[in-house]
């Protein structure tokens, strides 16, 4: 009998499996707490826990989370963790230190089918979707990873702030995802608030309106082009969610949480989308003088482009993304540059990459379709690596 990855479920899944095993639905709440906010996978630890139920659990389940192959610090204090994911695939995780937070970027898909093409993880094509299981490990490890390594006292967090920013869409991830958003934020894991959580998609317009309904975390919206013929180019996706559909869905989203407001994001990249007309187009297209009839609750956050060779592209100049935000901050909407974290580890924005079989032939069906001159990429291969067992997995 294949052993049950307790990080495959959420707590609602958990009562149910403990039921199954002839437990009460309490039971469950008690080993979702040694687990995620105690960090224990080792059932015998769990001493509140009757012996003939602990007796169970060391048969029937595990905590596995994926193999760690390497780990980087940044010179800034980032950290990046490479994770074996099996069948040749690896996927990276990314904590950002800062004073007020501690955020963790996760990965949720191996590799991407989107295919943006300033994205490094883009440029292998598409893999595989990562498990809840998959998913949560990254966070458990990293949470509890760095207590240890950081030495802090007990009950305090060394995690704050998770973004689904990492390797992959999580969108179309959604059967994986909604579990692992749902464990972030319940109390007895890892207690966030739902506005320190963030989903980013590049726009998959009937998945952020599930999102709406089943969790309406925080969102985050690659957008990138302010126009559908550039955005069309710049992220392939917008061919079948355009502009205009895409902007009522956040319309939609806002509806079930009328404080917030939705995180644009924008690379720039130069010559491409940081001109002046570009963001003159971006004011009218989300204060409702473009596709929409109404200004639309929102911030934008400038990311300055991080470079690799595949891509064809180079950053913007730092004096040119200075004048594109002024011009947005200028007409009322709130506009940020964000800073570069974590670039000498290859851990910035649009750099991860992992390292992911390609088996999509995706350089091949790009020839001839893009403007914007890519180079094909022979992806590298991961040697498969034995998942730890479940004494060595804290």
């Amino acid at each position: 009998m294949t052993a049950v990855n307790l990080l495959d479920l959420d707590l609602a899944g958990l009562a149910a499996y403990c039921e199954g095993l002839g437990e009460k639905r309490f039971r469950a709440t008690q080993l979702f707490r040694w687990v995620h906010q105690r960090g224990v996978s080792d059932s015998a630890q769990m001493s509140d826990l009757a012996k003939s139920f602990r007796d169970k659990l060391s048969v029937a389940c595990e905590v596995r989370v994926p193999t760690v192959l390497s780990e980087q610090a940044s010179a800034d204090g980032t950290a990046k963790w490479l994770f074996d994911v099996g069948g040749g695939d690896a996927v990276e995780t990314v904590f950002i230190p800062e004073d007020d937070r501690g955020t963790l970027c996760v990965s949720s898909q191996a590799g991407c089918a989107v295919g943006c093409r300033f994205c490094s993880t883009g440029h292998q094509g598409f893999s595989r979707n990562l498990s809840t299981a998959e998913i949560v490990g990254q966070l458990w490890f990293a949470e509890h990873h760095l207590r240890r390594r950081l030495h802090l006292p007990e009950g305090t967090r060394a995690i704050t702030n998770v973004v689904m920013m990492g390797m992959g869409e999580p969108l179309q991830n959604y059967a994986a995802l909604l579990p692992a958003l749902r464990v972030m934020l319940d109390d007895h894991a890892y207690g966030l608030s739902r506005r320190r959580v963030t989903v980013s998609t590049s726009g998959v317009v009937p998945m952020i309106d599930r999102l709406r309904s089943d969790c309406p975390v925080a969102l985050a919206v690659s957008l990138h082009a302010p126009n559908d013929a550039l955005r069309n180019d710049l992220v392939p996706l917008n061919r079948k969610y355009p502009l205009a559909e895409l902007l009522a869905a956040c319309d939609r989203y806002l509806d079930a949480a009328p404080r917030d407001f939705i995180t644009f994001e924008y690379c720039m990249l130069d010559g491409v989308n940081d001109s002046l007309e570009h963001a003159a187009q971006l004011v009218d297209l989300v204060q409702g003088r473009g596709v929409r009839a109404q200004p639309l609750a929102c911030k934008f956050n400038l990311i300055p482009f991080n470079p690799f060779p595949e891509s064809g592209l180079i950053c913007s100049p730092r004096e040119r993304v200075k004048i594109f935000a002024s011009m947005l901050q200028e007409a009322g909407i709130v506009t940020t540059i964000r800073k570069t974290r974590g670039s000498d580890i290859d851990a910035a924005c649009g750099q991860l990459a992992g390292e992911v079989q390609d088996r999509t032939r995706i350089a091949e069906r790009r020839v001839g379709r893009s403007t914007i001159p890519i180079l094909p990429l022979d992806a590298p291969q991961v040697r498969s690596v034995v998942t730890p067992s479940r004494e060595r997995a804290v």
